[in-house]
């Protein structure tokens, strides 16, 4: 740095108006200050007879002086390293106050340049220009932001409203902006071949990614970087909002980890999801429990591993098994599928109110009757979905080890109505992709083998196991059912052109508020197995069961 010239007074000719236009000036030794331009006076200038009589509480519209002046006063406190007195021109002088502190401590920002743009009515948008350091490592940083003037509340004065989003638009109330080592070393993700996964190649792997880093960065023999990053608060961590680096000063020098993700696999299940909103994907090996492929057309949160939705009717898998094995129902035996059944105070219907007179349950399971299953309701006990979820299925227990943070499904106790819904895969019950592709995993091989993305042989870590297995008579049942829906059921048309040993169950599920259903669809075929939701998507057939049917074919 060198040495700051002295600043020459200012001058007392009274500036040119030069319409809206706030001018940056800035000074030796990278501190600026601001010349406000704008018709009438700046907004707390005192009149010659003003002094010593009772100000008035203004109120109205703000003026352009008053926009103006209030921005010059929080920038260019802010610009000359003055929290707080930036923070006392703000609606909320003590939250303004720490994060402009930590602006400097904190992030270790230096010679802040603020250039405010053409003010926009009561808003102002600025540029700022910085330089990052940490110890002898120093780099530039460039970015908007957009502050709002508004009247205070009790005199009416003009403040600058405050909001974290003003100091950077990547922050939310309650984070905090910090420059250091990163948390974890960085990690080179590698497929089941051997290439790097990158979010270029798979968009939708940026939370695999960072599940990976945070889980084996500290094992996988890499080193830390430096990073400028926003550290999420409380409320963001609620809203399920990661760390975001912002600026990357150093890198660090990333140790490796080799997943069981199938190149080919993953690019088909991108591509899948890339065409449909909010769609999620799984693809997994049920005779090992490896998963293939997963993706999900907001990448922004892991819906497929992490989602915690209503199966709807995919979840009559689980619901068949139980009937199945306490002799309430029988694959290819009578059935009652009534156009309604009332059980707890609710009254159920099928989709449309349609009813299978003198139909087997097979014929309902294909057509996803309801009331077939809610009929069975006044026979169960309260436990019984829950026992045959967690015993056989591995499902609810919160003790799957994947490699990187998963959901791994629930199924409560309930009762009355709301045990009854359970059956269908409402109520209480939550899954996501992995989950279902899981069941039908199970399904097709007869055993629950927990899903992973990381061979439990690199960190020595357990998988869950299930308690027991379903015996070969319910397993033979549960299969046929499955293989009907593909064949003839409201899988049919999905599974068109899959060919071998296939079973399929669609499933759409009601959420309040949503006008279209989540579409479910879970299926396996030969020795893979794979499910996906679109949410609000609408029938489960036409939905997800495209997406699932492509992966299937995709994998020869």
């Amino acid at each position: 740095m060198g040495k700051r010239r002295r600043v020459a007074q200012r001058r007392s000719i009274r500036p040119a108006v030069i319409g809206s236009v706030i001018a940056a000036v800035v000074l030796g030794g990278g501190v600026g200050a601001y010349a406000l331009y704008g018709g009438g006076a700046v907004a707390g200038q005192a009149s010659a007879g003003a002094e010593g009589r009772e100000k008035a509480v203004k109120t109205g519209p703000l003026s352009e002086a008053e926009v103006t002046g209030a921005a010059r006063r929080f920038l260019t406190a802010w610009q000359r390293g003055r929290p707080a007195e930036a923070a006392a021109a703000t609606t909320d002088a003590a939250a303004a106050r720490t994060l402009l502190a930590g602006y400097a401590k904190d992030a270790h920002l230096e010679h802040v340049t603020l250039t405010p743009g053409v003010r926009q009515g009561d808003k102002v948008p600025f540029t700022v220009r910085a330089t990052v350091h940490h110890g002898t490592v120093r780099k530039p940083l460039t970015y908007g932001s957009a502050l709002t003037v508004v009247r205070g509340e009790g005199d009416g004065e003009p403040l600058v409203r405050w909001a974290s989003a003003v100091v950077h638009p990547d922050l939310k109330d309650g984070d905090r902006l910090v420059t250091g080592e990163a948390g974890t070393p960085p990690v080179k993700a590698l497929d089941r071949e051997g290439g790097e996964l990158t979010t270029k190649k798979y968009p939708s792997l940026a939370p695999v990614l960072d599940g990976l880093r945070e889980k084996y960065g500290e094992t996988a023999g890499g080193t830390a970087g430096v990073e400028l990053r926003v550290v999420r608060g409380a409320a963001s961590q609620k809203a399920e909002l990661s760390d975001k680096t912002l600026l990357e000063l150093s890198e660090g020098t990333p140790g490796t980890v080799r997943t069981t993700l199938s190149p080919a696999l993953q690019a088909e299940a991108e591509r899948q999801v890339a065409a449909r909103k909010r769609a999620s994907v799984v693809l997994l090996r049920p005779s090992t429990g490896e998963i293939l492929a997963v993706a999900n057309s907001s990448p922004g949160f892991n819906t497929a591993f992490q989602g915690s939705l209503a199966p709807g009717s995919t979840m009559k898998v689980i619901t068949s098994s139980m009937l199945f094995e306490k002799k309430l129902a029988a694959a290819d035996k009578a059935h009652p599928c009534p156009k309604f059944f009332t059980y707890g105070g609710w009254k159920f219907q099928n989709d449309d109110k349609f009813e299978i007179k003198g139909g087997t349950f097979k014929a309902s399971f294909a057509r996803s009757c309801n009331t077939a299953f809610i009929s069975q309701a006044p026979k169960l006990k309260d436990a019984d979905l829950t026992q045959q979820a967690q015993e056989v299925f591995g499902l609810g227990m919160d003790n799957w080890a994947v490699g990187v943070p998963t959901f791994d499904g629930s199924v409560p106790v309930q009762s009355q109505a709301q045990m009854a819904a359970s059956l269908i895969g409402q109520g209480g019950v939550r899954m996501n992709p992995l989950n279902m592709a899981s069941v039908s995993a199970t399904i097709q091989s007869g055993t629950f083998r927990q899903p992973y993305l990381v061979s439990p042989e690199v960190d020595g870590r357990t998988l869950a196991t299930a308690s027991r297995t379903l015996s070969a008579g319910t397993l033979a049942q549960v299969r046929e059912v499955m293989a009907y829906t593909a064949a003839y059921g409201t899988a049919a048309e999905a599974m068109a052109g899959v060919t071998g040993n296939v079973g399929a169950k669609t499933g759409s599920a009601e959420v309040d508020g949503q006008k279209k259903p989540n579409g479910w669809f879970t299926a396996y075929r030969g020795d893979l197995a794979a499910a996906g939701v679109v949410q609000a998507g609408g029938h489960g057939g036409s939905t997800a069961g495209p997406i699932v049917a492509a992966l299937l074919k995709a994998a020869g």
